[in-house]
């Protein structure tokens, strides 16, 4: 009940973003970015990434960040993540720049609840080259959730990270960002996992997807997360639940995109060609669906959660 009161809660302290179907938007989330180091699991993805990004510049898409984009619980100092990926900090910018970039807050980086962090931190640095202050991200305003609302038939997607009601990731937040930080982390080095991160517990991972499943249930609409890294798509009838994934993956980098009034999930990784050169790949793994298939309206969604306990 926890959580369904938290999801809730969030959607009802939503801002609401109006879109068609001729709006473009790719949804990444839990990219961690981090200081370069042996602990920094993005570092091995920053390349398909920057790549990925730059794409969807070209292409006129908006960027929504699901949540957990910068690593603070691991790094208290975000001067270090902003140093140690600069270049993908320059394309976010284009984006914000351009009015196309939302920051969502998750766990991971929940210091952006704290307008005085954001404005301590994002709003601009000092580029000790040239010796000055420089505009990153002024007037940056992270958000909890937002709704995405067709200006045409109405319908709405809730978007938020999807640690509300996680109770070891949201209620005591400060505690497990304690023992990351100073325990897990170097555990983590050696090939241990935290078992109190949805990401590395299987158990804990499906019991959250089935919470977010009677949520969707309860309140007939689709809903788009990341959180528990492991991507998902509806297959036929199952209720809209959709999960980003993450972009510290092993083997590249998931997301979701709405292009066209359809919404496809995408895979970004680096695969050799015939010739043994390496390119950066986007391919299309699932989808693509008209959005308003998962509206309730023409969807009455099926009676059991089904689709929280299959593998894709």
């Amino acid at each position: 009940m926890k959580t369904d009161r938290r999801l809730t809660s969030a959607y009802q302290n939503a801002d609401t973003v109006h879109f068609d179907d001729s709006s473009k938007i790719i949804f990444f989330s839990d990219v961690h970015r981090g200081d370069d180091s042996v602990s920094d699991e993005f570092t091995r993805n920053q390349n398909v990434f920057l790549h990925a990004l730059n794409y969807y510049y070209k292409e006129g898409y908006e960027y929504i960040e699901v949540g957990d984009g910068d690593e603070l619980w691991e790094y208290k100092n975000f001067s270090v993540i902003r140093l140690a990926h600069s270049d993908v900090f320059t394309v976010i910018k284009k984006f914000y720049d351009a009015g196309r970039f939302i920051m969502l807050y998750g766990n991971h980086n929940i210091y952006l609840k704290s307008k005085r962090f954001i404005k301590e931190n994002y709003y601009e640095y000092y580029d000790e080259y040239n010796q000055i202050r420089v505009d990153l991200f002024r007037g940056l305003k992270p958000k909890e959730a937002v709704i995405l609302k067709h200006k045409k038939t109405n319908q709405k997607i809730l978007v938020l990270h999807g640690h509300q009601g996680d109770f070891m990731n949201d209620q005591l937040w400060f505690f497990s960002m304690l023992l990351l930080r100073y325990f897990w982390r170097y555990f983590h080095i050696v090939g241990f996992d935290n078992p109190t991160s949805p990401a590395r517990n299987l158990y804990k991972r499906h019991k959250v997807e089935k919470v977010y499943c009677r949520w969707i249930e309860k309140h007939k609409m689709m809903l788009i997360c990341g959180h528990t890294h492991r991507p998902k798509f509806p297959k036929a009838d199952d209720l809209p639940y959709f999960n980003t994934g993450c972009c510290i993956r092993t083997r590249g980098l998931s997301g979701i995109e709405i292009v066209d009034g359809k919404i496809q999930m995408v895979d970004w990784r680096i695969a050799a060609g015939e010739n043994g050169e390496l390119r950066v790949h986007r391919t299309v793994v699932r989808g693509p669906v008209p959005i308003e298939k998962y509206d309730y309206k023409n969807n009455p969604y099926s009676a059991q959660c089904i689709s929280c306990d299959d593998d894709d």
